[in-house]
C-alpha cells in the first residue's frame, strides 16, 4: 500500500491564497518633497487609486522627503530599475535636454492656464525624450508660480547683486548670474539647513517650498513675481510598466489621468493659501515693483533667447505650437 506524503503546510497555504495575492507586484516611487506637500498627497492618492482599482495586484509605495533617493538621483534610479517609478522636478534635468527646462523659461507662462497650454504643447516632445531613456511619462502637476525670497527689500534687479542666491536648475543659476548674485546649488530637502546656516540668503521658488522650509525663520520678504510655473513629472520605468498585465496597465493610466487633473486643481486652490500663511508668519508679501518687474522681464527675454538657441528646431516648434493655443 503506497505511503501518502502530506504536502508541506507552506504549499497548502499558498494554494489557498487568492491568485491576486500571489501575483502582487510592488513598486517603489521615490519623491523629493515632505509627506504633507500637495505633490506627495497627490502621489499617495494615486497609489491608493491604483491599489483599489487593481484589487491589490499592484502596490505602489511612495517614499517622500528624498528618503529613498535624493532629488537629482531619482530619475537615474528609475531608468536603471532601482525604483519602478518616480517623481521629479522636470527642470532638474535640463542639462540632458532643453525640453526638460521649457516650463522654467521666465515669463513664458505666468499663470496656471498658460502653464497648462505650455504643457500640452511640450508633452509630446517630453514623452519622446523620456521614451528614449527607457521611461514613460504618467502625469505632470504644477507648482505655484515662483517668487523671490530675501532678507531685505528688493526693489530692482540690482538689489540682488552679491547675494547668495539658491539655484536648483539651469534657469535659476542663470538668473543669479545675470543679476550679479552668487549662485549656490541647493535642492529642496537641503534648503532649511542652507537657510539656517547662511549658505543662501535669497532665492526664487514657490510659496509652497517656502512654507515647507519654514523660510520665515531665516528670510522675511517675498515678492510674488510669478516668474514661471514649474512642474513635477511622474514617470515609470518602461520595462516595469510593460511587464504588467494589460488590465493593470489600464488601471495605472486611468489613475494617472485622474491624478493629473486633481493635482492641477489642488495647486490652483492651494497657491494663494501658501501666500497667506507666509504673511501670517510675519513675512512681507508683496507684488514686485515696476522697476523689478521690468528688470526681470529683460532677464526673461535673454533666457528665452538662450533656451530657443539651445533647443533648436524642436524647441522652436514647441514655442510656436504654444503661442497658437
Amino acid at each position: 500500500m503506497p505511503i501518502r506524503r502530506l504536502a508541506p503546510l507552506g504549499l497548502i497555504a499558498a494554494m489557498l491564497l487568492p491568485a491576486s495575492a500571489m501575483a502582487q507586484t510592488k513598486w517603489n516611487l521615490p519623491a523629493a518633497y515632505p509627506a504633507d506637500n500637495p505633490h506627495t498627497v497627490n502621489l499617495n492618492a494615486f497609489a491608493k487609486d491604483v491599489a483599489d482599482a487593481s484589487k491589490g495586484e499592484l502596490a505602489i509605495t511612495v517614499h517622500s522627503g528624498a528618503s529613498l533617493f535624493k532629488a537629482p538621483d531619482i530619475k537615474r534610479a528609475v531608468q536603471t530599475g532601482q525604483a519602478q517609478a518616480g517623481e521629479v522636478l522636470l527642470s532638474l534635468h535640463e542639462n540632458e535636454d532643453p525640453i526638460f527646462g521649457i516650463d522654467v523659461v521666465p515669463f513664458l507662462a505666468t499663470s496656471f492656464p498658460q502653464a497648462h497650454k505650455l504643457y500640452q504643447a511640450s508633452r509630446p516632445a517630453i514623452e519622446r525624450k523620456l521614451g528614449q531613456q527607457g521611461l514613460m511619462l504618467l502625469f505632470a502637476v504644477p507648482w505655484a508660480p515662483q517668487g523671490i525670497y530675501a532678507r531685505k527689500d528688493i526693489d530692482k534687479v540690482e538689489d540682488l547683486k552679491g547675494l547668495k542666491w539658491r539655484a536648483y536648475n539651469v534657469g535659476t543659476a542663470r538668473i543669479g548670474e545675470l543679476a550679479g548674485a552668487q549662485s549656490v546649488t541647493v535642492q529642496a530637502a537641503e534648503l532649511p539647513q542652507a537657510l539656517a546656516t547662511g549658505v543662501v540668503n535669497a532665492l526664487m521658488t514657490s510659496g509652497a517650498t517656502g512654507y515647507d522650509s519654514k523660510i520665515w525663520e531665516s528670510l522675511d520678504h517675498f515678492y510674488d513675481t510669478q516668474a514661471w510655473v514649474p512642474k513635477n513629472v511622474v514617470f515609470v520605468n518602461k520595462a516595469a510598466f510593460e511587464a504588467l498585465p494589460k488590465p493593470t496597465q489600464e488601471v495605472v493610466l486611468k489613475a494617472a489621468a485622474a491624478a493629473e487633473q486633481r493635482g492641477w486643481k489642488l495647486w490652483e486652490e492651494k497657491s494663494q493659501w501658501y501666500l497667506e500663511q507666509l504673511a501670517a508668519k510675519g513675512m512681507k508679501v508683496a507684488p514686485p515693483s515696476p522697476q523689478l518687474k521690468d528688470g526681470l522681464a529683460k532677464i526673461g527675454e535673454q533666457l528665452t533667447a538662450d533656451w530657443v538657441k539651445k533647443a533648436g528646431p524642436n524647441g522652436e516648434a514647441v514655442i510656436a505650437a504654444y503661442k497658437k493655443m
